[in-house]
């Protein structure tokens, strides 16, 4: 794998491409590009546009059309926010409202193939994400497994996560289902076996799929499920509905779907983003989802989403699913950086966040000094974040999917990014350039400088493009399952190796914690 094959991003071809493979789908016939050995179709549309009449409404079946249908480039992104903890996060300018669409890079599409299919779900904190970015291309990852891969836009931010009046919950897990539901009808058409079907995402990603793993919506639509970097952060429809109060008088409007209707977009987003800018002015309401500056995130509204993911699991809710879960060790460190506060956090800071994540509040302050004496001010503040915030969420999956009688594997990388500074770890979001092979693209760009993945990193995306994919086929990647006697797991460093949970000292902080909703606190 060179450095220059894992930042190709495709263009459109200046003249049609006669010769490229045709897949005909249920709504239509499409024709893709073969690209390096692999066929390749982006932007099939998987649902109507979310617009007019549609708009905040749960998904609805794609228009069909005549003819062949070009599937040379992505389609356009969903409506979001223009960047995330001061950085800029480049998008292509919408052509169109064709937000819901999918993507597949197959060996061969040929109905007697039946390869294992992985439907990536992106991340961006419920309120950002593109499944054209290029940090998402599959083409290595769908190469060196023998697998097709899939993947798909879903609404975020105000289109697909606020709570309006008159409009479903969740509609961006609702378009992950549609998506699901496409990938069940048509997918054994691109090569494909509809019988096995893996999920798996990243941050956001990983809480969709959590999520996914709770809903009736989505029972049967997949087999297997990865989750890198579960978000502990579930709403409560109370708390979800003060956010949408305060959102809609951003952008001078009743929380409603009938009085929003009429407003753009961009005007949505760009309210949105002023809230998240101001939320620690809610602290005293919202709680622990103040400082987060995200107002966004699957709510538990008794319906669509009926129980938090862990409550689910642990009652049996996902026992015929293979669950392979994990995070980074250094997950918060990437907040950090990228907010400025490297080398800035004070005593005064660590200990008003201590208190307000840790369990117990000033309790679960001196359990954390006690448990890392010699941590300094920064390195307690990133720490107790990555855990109240991905790590325990994605250690307790695994428990309440084991308690629930099914199976679990466990992994943590530990491998910190080669960045200059040597500040970032093995922060959040390492794991995507690993595993997709794109050392240069997006975050890569900021974890590989230059875009030169080092040889320890090559041998983990090795690792990975064999033990997903090998998950995705057999529901085994390689390592025991986890059970919370020996609680062993992949660590995931130079050398990778199977040893018990490395945080066992953070583990022993959060025993007995129940992850709920967040609650409105007033």
């Amino acid at each position: 794998m060179t450095t220059s094959e894992s930042q190709v991003t495709p263009d459109t071809p200046d003249t049609p491409d006669t010769d490229g493979p045709v897949v005909r789908t249920a709504s239509g016939a499409v024709r893709g590009l073969r690209e390096q050995g692999l066929s390749v179709f982006r932007g099939i549309p998987f649902a109507a546009p979310p617009v007019g009449e549609a708009r905040f409404q749960a998904p609805r079946p794609p228009r069909p059309w005549d003819g062949t249908r070009e599937a040379y480039a992505f389609g356009p992104p969903p409506p979001q926010e223009t960047g995330f903890v001061g950085r800029a996060v480049p998008l292509p300018a919408p052509q169109s409202d064709d937000w819901l669409t999918v993507n597949v890079w197959t060996p061969e599409p040929d109905p007697s193939a039946a390869r294992p299919v992985m439907v990536w779900i992106y991340g961006g904190a419920y309120k950002l994400g593109f499944s054209g970015q290029p940090g998402y291309d599959a083409q290595h990852l769908a190469r060196a497994g023998d697998v097709v891969v899939v993947t798909l836009n879903y609404r975020v931010g105000m289109e697909g996560f606020a709570l309006w009046a008159g409009a479903p919950a969740n509609r961006g897990l609702l378009d992950q289902v549609a998506a699901l539901e496409w990938v069940q009808e048509n997918i054994a058409a691109f090569g494909g076996d509809p019988g096995h079907v893996t999920v798996f995402g990243e941050s956001a990603g990983a809480g969709s799929i959590a999520a996914l793993l709770a809903m009736p919506r989505a029972r049967g639509l997949f087999r297997r499920a990865v989750t890198q970097s579960v978000p502990g952060t579930y709403f409560s429809a109370d708390l979800a509905r003060d956010m949408a109060s305060a959102l809609a008088a951003e952008a001078g409007r009743e929380p409603t779907a009938a009085d929003l209707a009429s407003v753009a977009p961009q005007r949505l987003t760009e309210a949105g983003a002023a809230l998240g800018a101001k939320m620690a002015q809610y602290t005293a309401r919202w709680g622990q989802a103040a400082p987060t500056t995200v107002p966004f995130a699957p709510v538990v509204d008794g319906e669509i989403l009926p129980d938090t993911p862990w409550q689910a699991l642990a009652a049996g809710a996902a026992r015929d699913i293979d669950l392979l879960v994990g995070h980074n060790r250094d997950e918060y460190r990437l907040f950090l950086v990228m907010a400025g506060l490297s080398g800035k956090v004070t005593d005064d800071l660590a200990t008003a966040t201590l208190r307000m994540y840790a369990p117990g509040g000033e309790s679960g302050e001196q359990a954390y000094r006690a448990a890392f004496p010699d941590a300094t001010a920064e390195q307690l503040f990133a720490r107790v974040q990555t855990d109240w915030l991905f790590a325990l969420p994605s250690l307790r999956l695994a428990e309440a999917q084991h308690a629930g009688g099914g199976r679990a594997h466990v992994y943590e990388l530990t491998w910190p990014a080669p960045d200059t500074g040597g500040d970032l770890g093995a922060c959040h979001a390492l794991d995507i350039p690993l595993l997709f092979g794109t050392y240069g693209a997006d975050l890569g760009a900021l974890l590989f400088p230059g875009g030169r993945p080092t040889p320890e990193a090559e041998r983990l995306t090795a690792f990975f493009q064999r033990a997903w994919p090998a998950f995705a086929r057999t529901g085994d990647p390689g390592w025991p399952a986890y059970d919370p006697e020996s609680r062993l797991v992949q660590v995931l460093d130079a050398e990778p190796e199977v040893a018990p949970y490395p945080e066992e000292r953070n583990r022993l902080i959060w025993e007995g914690y129940a992850f709920s909703a967040l609650p409105l606190q007033g």
